[in-house]
């Protein structure tokens, strides 16, 4: 029993989120003393999660194709990523608008919090100082390593797409950078896979101080956060991709079972990188056709991230509301956007949610960046459904995509799915 404890991060974080919660309400003046987890925990992920965001939109691009080769495929693609996130993303802002989720806890950042989360990075208060132009401008660093030294996920963002689309149209003389670029994906992957086992002291640090400071009100809330995100990720996958599974003709109990233990991997580990190959070889069992599965999956993997966009449609109007920041139609508007740029790449890497997060909320600067803080509290447990509802979109996007391009063989499909 000891032994299967020290393996499972889940109880782990589990426990650490009890003794967290009980130490903040009994022994209050820990808080102090235990603010160095939750900071080292984030300085951690700070210091991987730059190279390896590079790598992955990158390498995204690169196992799309340039636009040429793509051509229709890779369109249809694109606007079918688009559209679901943008939807998954609206949705999830009107309910959390609708329910008033975050009113009430009256949450004030200290100093220590804003410090801590300032090095998240996307620092785009450019968009209130000087307008568009100077949100445009903010895009594109002044050097490479400039962006990768603040940390600023939107510039890297930039460079990543510019390198990625430069790199496709290379052939053969670009490939000694792309294995490498391949190798340094591999490098940041397990260095991160490393640093989230440091997840547990974090989760206690952060359940401590807030606790601490603001008692069960806050905790009561941060509670209502996490099952309305699990609540709204299981109507988006059983309305939304279940719905378009039954339009293309796919049982979708029979599909989920196809994929289960694949979707166990991905909610025990809150990450998706480990079942990629599984995935595109049972796609191409079901009757995907290969060229389908090879520019949408990879592709998928960066830009159809369903599960993010309803994450940051709800972060943003709770920690509005319990910071007591009145958004504007612009300012929400803007920040949907933002949201939709800053969550490229963002593919089941645990953790990384709040970097998304805090990128976003730059581009509004009203709301206090430090009460990131609370909702790193329960961020390992949103992660479960985070990385589900993701790899769920990533599962159905080639089969509905192939379906519509008439790329399917439905017969092929009917007797994978058979099969126990």
């Amino acid at each position: 029993m000891v032994k299967s404890f020290a393996e499972s991060l889940f109880a782990q974080v589990v426990l650490a989120t009890v003794l967290g919660l009980g130490a903040g309400l009994f022994f209050p003046f820990l808080a102090d003393d235990v603010g160095w987890m939750t900071a080292l925990f984030m300085r951690l992920i700070i210091m991987a999660v730059g190279p390896l965001l590079f790598c992955i939109v990158t390498l995204g691009i690169l196992g799309a194709g340039s636009l040429k080769t793509v051509g229709r495929l890779g369109g249809c693609a694109m606007l079918y990523f688009e559209l679901m996130t943008t939807v998954a993303l609206v949705v999830a802002v009107m309910v959390a608008m609708g329910l008033g989720i975050g009113q009430g806890v009256g949450f004030v950042p200290t100093a220590s919090d804003a410090r801590m989360i300032a090095s998240y990075g996307g620092h785009a208060q450019n968009l209130r100082a000087k307008g568009f132009s100077g949100f445009l401008l903010s895009l594109v660093p002044h050097t490479p390593a400039d962006a990768f030294a603040q940390g600023n996920v939107l510039q890297i963002l930039v460079f990543a797409i510019l390198v990625g689309c430069c790199l496709s149209g290379m052939g053969d003389r670009g490939l000694p950078l792309v294995r490498l670029i391949e190798s340094v994906s591999d490098l940041f992957s397990r260095m991160m896979g490393l640093i989230i086992h440091v997840a547990p002291l974090g989760v206690f640090g952060a359940m401590v101080t807030t606790t601490a400071r603001y008692g069960l009100g806050t905790i009561g809330h941060l509670a209502g956060f996490t099952v309305l995100y699990f609540l709204l990720v299981s109507a988006f996958v059983v309305c939304a991709l279940g719905g378009g599974l039954r339009l293309a003709g796919v049982n979708p109990l029979r599909f989920t079972r196809y994929f289960r233990e694949e979707l166990l991997i991905v909610a025990t580990t809150t990450a998706s990188d480990a079942v990629l190959p599984s995935l595109m070889t049972k796609l191409e069992k079901l009757g995907v056709e290969r060229q389908v599965v090879g520019i949408v999956v990879p592709a998928g993997y960066s830009l159809n991230l369903d599960a993010l966009s309803i994450y940051l449609g709800l972060a943003i109007i709770f920690l509005a509301n319990a910071t007591g920041t009145h958004l504007t139609f612009w300012q929400i508007a803007t920040l949907l956007v933002t949201a939709l740029i800053t969550s490229k790449g963002a593919h089941g890497i645990p953790g990384f949610a709040i970097v998304v997060l805090a990128a976003t909320l730059a581009s509004v600067p009203s709301i206090p960046p430090g009460s990131l803080v609370m909702l790193l509290a329960v961020d390992w447990f949103v992660g479960i459904a985070r990385a589900v509802g993701n790899f769920a979109g990533n599962c159905v996007a080639p089969v509905l995509i192939a379906a519509w391009e008439k790329r399917l063989d439905h017969a092929r499909m009917a007797e994978a799915l058979k099969q126990p």
